[in-house]
């Protein structure tokens, strides 16, 4: 999907249909506020990460039917002509809060909130659904990974293990939560992500010798450059490594077999050559749970890929976008009332909503709280919710950079059981006022 191509059939059927159906009932034009948010945190998991805000509103700029899109929608007979005429002249006019992109959020937080007709609202439902579950998901397991690696650089390298594109949604919502640099190269002019990398083992079976392998890759890349040593021999292959390079060789990486034990070896044979600032990397299947054991190893960097972008078993965070509250008239005056559905397993709660983070003294966090009205200011309390969308224009966008120091500042406050590996409760309770 080119950057600048519609974004408008990144859709569900029914959001259409629900569309024509309004129109055809006359409520199309009823002011309403839809809300998403997620019933609960997937199990196990103290706090959640909202990521996708910046691609959500690039693709809301986009979202646009032109002579294409509603050719296949008439051709299909998806919508009727009716229909079709008032997309062809969509805009979306209203309005568009949001949780700042990198902040932490638990069950109940109204984490986006748009205003406009029931028309304009309903139609982004699907995008914006596809767009925060997904990378929500990705920044919730890797600021988890992050929390588990402490000062130790983490290295995102799942671009072969999910599609295309979501290898570059996946590598951003990453870097957000906390991640030093990733391998996927358009996620880097995309999104301004650091990248890097150095060599797989393909590199060195092509060669007729690992030496000549390793020569080849510090010549071209400098002895700065990280050279992989588990292809053959791991200690054969360090001292060949150290012996080209000298002392100033720049990182060794691991990517096999018991990585603690490897690096502690490793570690000594570098050490006993002299080597004594040359890093290890260690790379394979790595999740938050092995991260966090091998916290003792002599390991200076790891290199996560499956897991993270697979959302380490949580590819979902199940949030739902729901209509909480719709004028009671059409009349542009008309007073909002709220509405809310009541199925078993499955309730919502309505009205417009507001929310803040509480603090204590200390400025350790202690409970989310959700107003039915904007609170008054208070000592000891962080407003949440940040304009996004004002009158149909993009009024929220910021880099990724600026997300991550959100990010930072967000995990910075939270209580101490937060940020435990172990399964447990959500860390702070969601107060509704």
């Amino acid at each position: 999907m080119s950057e600048d191509s519609s974004s408008a059939l990144l859709t569900d059927h029914y959001e259409l249909t629900m569309l024509q159906g309004a129109l055809h009932s006359g409520a199309a034009a009823r002011h309403s506020v839809f809300e998403m948010f997620a019933r609960r945190l997937p199990e196990g998991r103290r706090y959640g990460v909202v990521a996708g805000t910046g691609r959500f509103l690039e693709l809301l700029e986009r979202f646009r039917f032109g002579t294409e899109e509603l050719d296949f929608l008439s051709d299909n007979g998806v919508v009727d002509e009716r229909t079709v005429e008032w997309l062809a002249d969509y805009r979306f006019s209203g309005n568009v809060w949001g949780y700042g992109e990198g902040e932490a959020y638990f069950p109940g937080s109204p984490i986006l909130v748009v205003e406009a007709s029931f028309a304009e609202a309903v139609l982004l439902e699907t995008l914006a659904l596809s767009v925060y579950n997904h990378d929500s998901a990705i920044a919730s397991a890797a600021t988890r990974m992050a929390v588990a690696a402490g000062d130790r650089p983490l290295i995102e390298m799942g671009s072969r293990r999910t599609h295309e594109r979501s290898a570059v949604a996946a590598a951003r919502a990453a870097y957000v939560a906390g991640f030093a640099t990733s391998s996927n190269l358009e996620a880097g002019r995309s999104h301004g992500v650091p990248t890097g990398g150095t060599a797989a083992h393909a590199f060195t079976l092509l060669h007729d010798s690992e030496r000549h392998a390793f020569k080849a890759q510090l010549e071209s890349l400098g002895e700065g450059t990280t050279l992989l040593v588990d292809t053959y021999d791991v200690e054969r292959a360090v001292r060949t490594a150290v012996e080209l390079a000298g002392r100033g060789l720049g990182a060794v990486r691991i990517d096999s077999g018991d990585l603690a034990a490897h690096a502690g070896r490793v570690r000594a044979q570098l050490d006993s050559l002299g080597a004594t600032d040359t890093r290890i990397v260690v790379t394979g299947d790595l999740d938050e749970h092995s991260i966090q054991a091998l916290a003792v190893a002599p390991v200076d960097g790891y290199g996560v890929g499956t897991s993270l972008v697979t959302g380490s078993g949580a590819p979902t965070v199940s949030l739902v976008y729901k209509l909480v509250a719709r004028a009671r008239g059409l009349e542009e005056d008309a007073p909002l009332e709220p509405v809310a559905k009541r199925s078993v397993g499955k309730p919502s709660r309505g009205g417009r909503k507001w929310a803040s983070r509480r603090l204590d003294d200390k400025g350790t966090a202690v409970s989310e709280d959700v107003y039915p009205h904007p609170p008054s200011p208070q000592v000891g309390t962080r407003p949440l919710l940040r304009p996004l969308v004002a009158d149909g224009v993009v009024v929220g966008r910021e880099s990724v950079h600026e997300a991550r120091e959100r990010h930072r500042a967000a995990v910075a406050e939270l209580p101490e059981q937060a940020l435990r590996m172990s399964r447990g409760e959500a860390a702070l309770p969601t107060v509704f006022h």
